[in-house]
């Protein structure tokens, strides 16, 4: 028997299968899969590579007879020299009775995808009033996490700081006034919502720089050797991580914190339990939320992904 194998090679492949609302829809079914205990999850690898490098592989399955998906790939902060993405990977789905390939998607497409609606997810649970938005780091993900952010709440001004990246066009991003900062301090102070998407390997953020009621989210802390923020940050806000084991063992200010003495594992909520008892989502005070991203998160949004390519026919089929 000749199986066909779906590819979907590029962005093009990937881009208008869903809308960001329906994408937000994905983490959320996917980080409740995971609280509730349905879904499969093993333990993310990361492999240190040369000149601050860091390769990856997740396994995930939204549930024990759904497919399995697999994405691996790397991070290469020294491809923004080079003119390229800083993140590469490709996605593996098998098929869920036969456990035969059944999809190779493109990696960096789908971790885009995932990684804003996952913020976006994240942003209206613990900040749900916000008016105001800080972006430290304006990469390939700091642009679309102010993109994204500025339209699915209702933020009246982003203010973006970075020091090798100066935004040159900071117009298009939803109802927002936009503004550049000449410091990290100048661009956090006063936000209700700082997004922090950098690959620094030492704190970016003060917390005497932050309102003390602010949300400050985490994207580049994905690695032990990753922090963007401090112990002042971490020990004095509530934590609130994707996946606690994934965040005890790799999400860098997490490791400090706990090793130093200043925060309690047992005192780490995950994202799905908030999701899941919305009344226990704080109102007021500090919140940290470190996202290392896990493989729950592709596998929701490959679910439906591939749901859609079907519909429509897109990608390209090829023996197998």
């Amino acid at each position: 028997m000749t199986d066909e194998l779906l590819l979907l090679s590029g962005a093009d492949d990937v881009a208008g299968l869903l809308t960001m609302e329906e994408a937000i829809e994905t983490q959320r079914r996917g980080f409740l899969a995971l609280a509730s205990g349905e879904a499969r999850l093993a333990p993310r690898v990361l492999v240190p590579g040369a000149e601050g490098s860091t390769a990856f592989c997740y396994v995930a399955r939204m549930a024990p007879d759904a497919p399995a998906v697999s994405k691996f790939g790397s991070v290469v902060p020294k491809n923004a020299s080079r003119g390229l993405p800083s993140v590469a990977a490709v996605v593996v789905v098998l098929d869920a009775d036969t456990g035969r390939p059944h999809a190779i998607v493109d990696g960096e497409a789908v971790t885009n995808l995932r990684t804003v609606a996952a913020s976006a997810l994240a942003a209206r649970t613990l900040a749900p009033a916000a008016r105001s938005l800080a972006v430290v780091g304006w990469g390939a993900q700091g642009r679309r996490h102010g993109e994204v952010l500025t339209e699915v709440l209702d933020i009246d001004s982003m203010t973006v700081f970075d020091p090798h990246r100066p935004p040159s066009a900071l117009d298009g991003h939803g109802r927002a006034a936009v503004a550049a900062a000449g410091s990290v301090q100048e661009a956090v102070s006063g936000a209700d919502l700082v997004v922090t998407c950098t690959t620094s390997r030492t704190p970016v953020l003060s917390r005497e720089w932050l309102k003390p009621d602010a949300t400050v989210i985490s994207v580049g802390s994905f690695a032990p050797d990753h922090r963007e923020v401090d112990d002042d940050i971490v020990g004095s806000a509530r934590v609130v991580v994707d996946h606690r084991e994934t965040a005890l063992d790799q999400a860098g200010p997490i490791v400090q914190a706990v090793a130093s003495g200043i925060l309690d594992p047992l005192e780490i909520h995950e994202i799905g339990d908030l999701l899941a008892a919305p009344a226990a989502t704080p109102q007021s005070g500090l919140t940290y939320y470190n996202t290392v991203g896990v493989g729950i998160q592709d596998a929701a949004v490959l679910a439906l992904i591939l749901e859609r390519a079907r519909e429509r026919r897109a990608g390209t089929k090829i023996p197998w």
